[in-house]
């Protein structure tokens, strides 16, 4: 005759198995801020996919617009990565070491540039015209790449500092005879009767590039999370090349502000380029031979440089990790 297991022998054989058992651990929670750029809708694909979550993390999105906003949050690990430039981390380093880039996610392809009065023919018809841009932004960095080959410096200009977009309306109003900026103000530039587009950031691919950007504590301890970070990055890509009209309709409800219209969003797509997996390996190249981000990193260094702005000497390979675009 059968018997029940006592309630001893229960106890036992649960305890038993939950020592062999494998732990569910909950899904660690990433917490990425942003400011609102067309390059950064795959972030919103991952998450509506469930790409995140398939990788093992939840993301929480957060919009944060300035850099000097986003930066110290992360130094004080009230967020845990960042999406924004290569050149803007600089601004922000106490260490040499204290950011990872860990993968490339865009690169601006005429999504910035410079519009001016019709009568300025090159970079080099700037000297001595007002020139709209913000101080310590990407917009300064692109223009001082583009003085540099034009023999000229940022002292040879006379400088207006303001936001991009407020650049970009000053040029529209007539205020200013040049400006560096983005879309839409690109576009509206171009349509004033006195404007036209100087030159576009297609000219240079490669420089204007957006990562995802970590503390190095953050790295070593979360090793893991930043994985799984990486690999729905690159899923999400995959997924907008296969499924374009999805995707744009999923990034502009995400990313939302001006872009939130799905044909606007469509329309400024065209002035960047996605990074997928394969792209980041040749982008990033490999510790012991490095790809183009190399000399992107160090273009910035220079510039902040130059101009006394970084806080500590630095060198690409301070910040590159190479690790999980190559995994």
């Amino acid at each position: 005759m059968q018997t029940r297991p006592s309630v001893l022998a229960l106890a036992v054989g649960i305890a038993v198995a939950t020592a062999v058992m494998p732990s569910l651990s909950r899904a660690e929670t990433v917490k990425i801020a942003h400011s609102t750029w067309v390059g950064y809708g795959p972030l919103y694909i991952a998450q509506e996919k469930g790409f995140f979550k398939k990788h093992g993390v939840d993301v929480e999105l957060v919009i944060m617009e300035e850099p000097k906003d986003r930066f110290p949050a992360m130094l004080a690990d009230k967020i845990d990565m960042i999406a924004s430039t290569v050149d803007t981390a600089l601004l922000y380093l106490r260490k040499a070491d204290d950011f990872q880039y860990v993968v490339a996610i865009d690169d601006s392809n005429g999504g910035d540039g410079i519009v001016a009065k019709k009568d300025i023919k090159s970079v080099a018809d700037l000297k001595g015209k007002s020139v709209a841009f913000s101080e310590g932004s990407v917009s300064e960095f692109y223009l001082n790449v583009l003085l540099a080959k034009a023999g000229l410096k940022e002292s040879d200009l006379t400088p207006v500092n303001m936001a991009a977009p407020e650049a970009g309306a000053a040029f529209v109003a007539s205020k200013v005879d040049a400006a560096v900026t983005w879309e839409p103000w690109l576009s509206r530039g171009k349509k004033t009767e006195f404007g036209h587009l100087l030159v576009d950031s297609s000219t240079t691919p490669g420089l204007i590039t957006d990562v995802i950007i970590a503390n190095k504590d953050y790295v070593t301890k979360h090793n893991a999370a930043t994985k799984a970070v990486v690999a729905a990055w690159n899923e999400a890509v995959a997924f907008q090349r296969a499924s374009p009209d999805e995707a744009n309709a999923i990034m502009a409800k995400g990313v939302g502000g001006w872009l939130k219209d799905p044909k606007v969003f469509a329309e400024t797509l065209t002035g960047i380029k996605f990074y997928g997996a394969e792209d980041n390996k040749a982008f990033y190249g490999t510790a012991s031979k490095p790809g183009p981000l190399t000399a992107t990193v160090q273009a910035a260094i220079d510039v902040w440089s130059s101009h006394g702005k970084l806080r500590v000497k630095v060198t690409p390979s301070d910040l590159i990790n190479y690790t999980f675009v190559n995994e």
